[in-house]
């Protein structure tokens, strides 16, 4: 796993850290590539996290997000301890069956679901299947 501080930074409403080029070039030769995205894991300041390594506006970004890092908004410009590596296991979600059954029974919202973009349709797949309402048995 690689280690590096970095100062917690700011874009928009999204706090994040530059990872070193040093760094990005291991990353790169594990995923065997060096176009993105980059699924990774490890620490902040020793608390595990689970993340997507992205480029945006030509620098390599990690996001750090409120369960990575409690009150991270509020803690811009404070050093973080970071631990990285890429993540080889697999994250595909598959959606809950009873969202499928429910996609199957109304042919209009199953269209719908299946034109989403990639990203839109793993976002509510995850949803879907943490939602309790879901779990307990209500129609979409």
């Amino acid at each position: 796993m690689l280690k590096f501080k970095a100062q917690l930074e700011i874009i928009g409403i999204n706090p994040f850290v530059f990872i070193p080029d040093e760094v990005l070039e291991v990353v790169f030769q594990e995923a065997g590539r060096n176009k993105g995205p980059f699924p990774v894991n490890g620490t902040i300041n020793e608390k595990e996290y689970i993340q997507t390594l992205v480029r945006f506006k030509g620098a390599w970004r990690l996001y750090i997000n409120k369960i990575m890092l409690n009150d991270s908004p509020r803690r811009i410009w404070e050093y973080l301890e970071v631990k990285i590596k890429f993540d080889l296991r697999e994250r595909s979600l598959m959606p809950h069956v009873d969202f499928i059954k429910a996609l199957e029974e109304n042919k209009t919202a199953e269209n719908v679901f299946y034109q989403l973009p990639p990203f839109l349709k793993k976002e509510l797949s995850g949803i879907l299947t943490r939602s309790k309402q879901l779990r307990s048995g209500l129609k979409i």
